[in-house]
């Protein structure tokens, strides 16, 4: 391994870990209860996300230790793979980022304990990235086989994941605040910790929201649907009917601000991807390069993105820099192409070919939760010697980019980033090494 590989990959490991919910949940959760005011009677904990079975183990050790007057129990949902061992918290794998049975019969469970709450019971909500699908609870009249369909052509479309989760709210009994208004109906507090995937890190915006109140509105939703030219042709009648019947007041509106007068409940945002990206500009600055985070908020084509990023690092030529970014890209799939890969490998591979010519770029990109898009991989790097390696093999980036088949390219390379689910998600990590000549 020469340096840039190992500066890259240390980067994305000191970004991925500041986001470690056995680290940062007890330290929240001693401020939430401190000691005198820990939880006493029925303590309920529900969750849902890539980084939630991880949150509930965190939670349930540190109330162990702490809490001994508090009944623990309660039922946390994440994606295949991403379990973590408990005792007293029931942890259900399903799907993502497509919903199934799995994951209906989950957020059921959590939708039924949560209405069995009572006055002065508490309610934790452990809520990350992905949560959205995974709390797929369709309102009545919705099937999980039209969710399913909603899901998969609001995926092909291009549609950003803030525009996705405001139809997905407006479809489900459980998001855009609907679980916290269930518990504000029995006299229940509500304290929900959110590792954030999205930018700006708005509470109504990670996982949909499930206990925030939601500034959108079914209007906002069938907007979009008619943005991306969504209609009968691909959208259930079920859906469209309930978005039609919320637009003209039949159904009721997702929470609101003025719902919370009066209420317990507060949502404490512990992990975001800014602080995982200053992680590791820190870190960066110790290995001589001067760190420049460009932000946490970048969205749009990865292919797009990739070529802007290839212009800012042509004009920083001659100094040791390190280009930091977040934000969620989008890669939007033409009729009858599949594509091999995510997001992150496609930025990367845009980023490869833009760059073609200069001896001096490195380059990464990952989901900081382990797995980008279709395949098993977290993304993908380059180095010089990566560049040479291909045109030595005779791979051209063209064909992959044209057919979406990131993955393909760089597996050639053995240039995938492999770290296995991370139970953690705080969306993207894309980082790019210049060195001086």
């Amino acid at each position: 391994m020469n340096k840039q590989e190992t500066i890259l990959k240390k980067a994305f490991a000191t970004a991925v870990a500041v986001a470690d919910p056995q680290i940062i949940v007890p330290e929240y959760l001693a401020r939430i209860f401190p000691k005198g005011q820990e939880p006493k009677g029925m303590c309920l904990v529900v969750g849902a996300g890539k980084a939630s079975a991880s949150m509930a183990s965190a939670l349930e050790r540190h109330a162990l230790l702490n809490w001994p007057d508090a009944k623990l129990e309660g039922t946390v949902l994440t994606r295949y793979g991403h379990s973590s061992p408990t005792k007293h918290l029931q942890i259900i794998e399903a799907g993502h980022p497509v919903p199934d049975q799995a994951g209906m019969d989950g957020a059921k469970a959590i939708f039924d304990s949560v209405n069995r709450l009572g006055m002065g019971d508490v309610l934790i909500a452990l809520v990350s990235g992905g949560g959205s699908s995974l709390l797929t609870l369709p309102q009545n009249g919705i099937s999980i086989e039209d969710m399913r369909k909603t899901t998969e052509a609001l995926l092909r479309s291009g549609a950003p994941i803030e525009e996705m989760n405001v139809v997905r709210k407006h479809l489900s009994a459980i998001l855009g605040g609907n679980l916290a208004r269930l518990a504000i109906a029995r006299g229940a507090r509500v304290e929900a910790l959110l590792i954030s995937d999205v930018t700006g890190d708005l509470p109504a915006d990670i996982a949909s929201g499930p206990c925030a109140p939601d500034y959108s509105t079914y209007q906002d939703a069938l907007n979009i649907l008619a943005k991306y030219y969504l209609n009968e042709e691909t959208i259930p009648a079920s859906v469209l009917n309930h978005l039609n019947k919320g637009h003209s007041g039949e159904i009721p509106e997702t929470l609101k601000e003025v719902d919370l007068q009066d209420a317990q409940v507060k949502n404490h945002v512990i992990a975001t991807a800014y602080k995982s990206l200053e992680a590791a500009a820190d870190y960066v600055r110790t290995q001589g390069y001067e760190p420049i985070v460009l932000g946490d908020t970048i969205t749009g084509e990865a292919q797009e993105v990739a070529i802007e990023q290839a212009v800012i690092a042509r004009q920083r030529l001659g100094k040791s820099v390190a280009l930091i970014s977040g934000g969620e890209c989008t890669v939007t799939l033409p009729v009858g192409i599949k594509g091999r890969g995510g997001r992150c490998s496609e930025f990367l591979l845009s980023l490869f070919s833009a760059t073609d010519g200069l001896s001096n770029i490195s380059a990464l990109a990952a989901d900081t939760d382990g797995i980008d898009g279709s395949e098993k991989n977290a993304g993908a790097w380059f180095t010089p010697e990566l560049r040479q390696a291909s045109k030595d093999q005779g791979l051209l980036p063209a064909p992959y980019l044209a057919a979406h088949d990131c993955y393909g390219f760089f597996a050639q390379l053995d240039a995938l980033v492999e770290t296995g689910p991370t139970l953690t998600n705080v969306n993207d990590f894309r980082i790019i090494l210049i060195d001086t000549e």
